[in-house]
């Protein structure tokens, strides 16, 4: 194939959460940077899920599918899911006879099993991203016959079966890159106070929204403060009912553009996405990481504990929320350490655009072979 960047067709999935997503969308913005026309791509994820409004909003072709996650137990849910799954495997099959990709590139979730499947059995052409240092299901069930699985994670390389792996790190948003500090803080009205953001994440987190509560009462006469607290749309209205905010706190669902507020922090308590991770590293922020004890194969967990290891957090298991404070007062003791140790992580996000790019870009031209990219405007 030698077709220009400009006529190759993109069918990127991934989807569920905002760690399946964003890191489909900076790749996207990179690819569409680097002369891919937008009409040419197509995100493929369920209608339910926050892909679908992300998707839109950007401008990108978007198709549907009604795959779900798997139900742990068998039952009636278990067969309409089997069914579910059936129906989207042939539309799949559908979708890739109709637009004839020239490439896949998936970033996990079960959204992107039936195209995977479908795309393999067609020999397209995919490329795999996960960030997790436990890759998910999909990635490992996948991951052999792709042309290039790019982990965030080293640790990662032992429950993968490729030849072809690569290590770039978790694509970041460009806004982390091209905002500024000073401006960030500009925009949220913060001065020289500390700031302390605590976010639980796209979808919000309950647990950890109950200590905030508590943890902001007992800091409301703080001066030299400033508390952010993103609760999640579906917690917001509980979670202001529930607290007299204080003159040093402010309370938010969701951020549309969460580079602001990461940018802007001094210290972030957050959830242990590792979209999330990279985001705040590359902000050069310390934070305190709180894993989803609920997470698929416990990933959240061994990633905040590998961020731990390396100076950059404090960890604070979900269960012993009740000493967030406690936490909050020895990051804050041990702020110079974390904040250098965050600083030495940060460069290793800058280019991981570009390189994931590249071999979604190589997948499509060279099923493959790895070529210095000539074609791409910004290379």
């Amino acid at each position: 194939m030698n077709k220009d960047i400009s006529e190759i067709i993109f069918f990127i999935t991934g989807g569920g959460t905002g760690g399946h997503i964003y890191p489909a969308v900076s790749v996207i913005d990179e690819l569409i940077s680097g002369g891919a026309k937008k009409e040419n791509i197509f995100y493929i994820g369920n209608k339910k899920n926050q892909e679908y409004k992300i998707a839109l909003d950007r401008g990108y072709n978007f198709l549907s599918t009604s795959v779900s996650g798997m139900p742990r137990k068998f039952s009636f849910k278990f067969l309409n899911w089997l069914f579910c799954l059936f129906i989207s495997i042939l539309k799949s099959f559908y979708f890739i006879f109709k637009y004839k990709p020239d490439v896949i590139f998936a970033t996990g979730g079960y959204v992107c099993a039936p195209v995977l499947f479908a795309g393999r059995f067609l020999k397209i052409p995919y490329v795999l991203h996960d960030g997790d240092c436990f890759p998910g299901i999909t990635t490992r069930a996948f991951a052999k016959s792709a042309k290039a699985v790019n982990l965030a994670f080293s640790d990662a390389d032992k429950y993968i079966k490729s030849a072809k792996i690569y290590h770039y790190n978790n694509p970041v948003r460009s806004s982390f890159f091209y905002k500024t500090r000073e401006n960030a803080r500009m925009e949220l009205g913060i001065k020289d106070e500390f700031l302390i953001l605590i976010m639980g994440g796209s979808q919000g987190a309950k647990s950890l929204n109950e200590a905030s509560i508590e943890f902001i009462n007992q800091y409301r006469d703080k001066t030299g403060i400033k508390i952010i607290l993103q609760t999640g749309k579906k917690n917001y209205e509980e979670v202001a009912n529930k607290l007299k905010i204080p003159d040093n706190t402010r309370i938010e669902p969701y951020f549309d553009d969460m580079s602001i507020p990461i940018l802007a922090a001094d210290l972030i308590v957050s959830r242990a996405g590792s979209i999330s991770i990279s985001e705040i590293l590359s902000a050069r922020v310390p934070s305190i990481l709180v894993p989803y004890p609920y997470a698929a194969s416990d990933h959240q967990r061994i990633n905040a504990r590998k961020i731990e290891n390396q100076g950059a957090a404090i960890y604070l298991e979900d269960s012993d929320l009740s000493s967030l404070k406690e936490k909050i007062e020895k990051a804050r003791a041990n702020y110079d350490i974390l904040k250098e140790n965050a600083a030495k992580l940060s460069g290793e996000f800058k280019n991981s655009n570009e390189k994931i790019a590249a071999l979604v870009l190589n997948a499509a031209k060279n099923e493959g072979r790895q070529i210095f990219l000539c074609n791409m405007k910004k290379y």
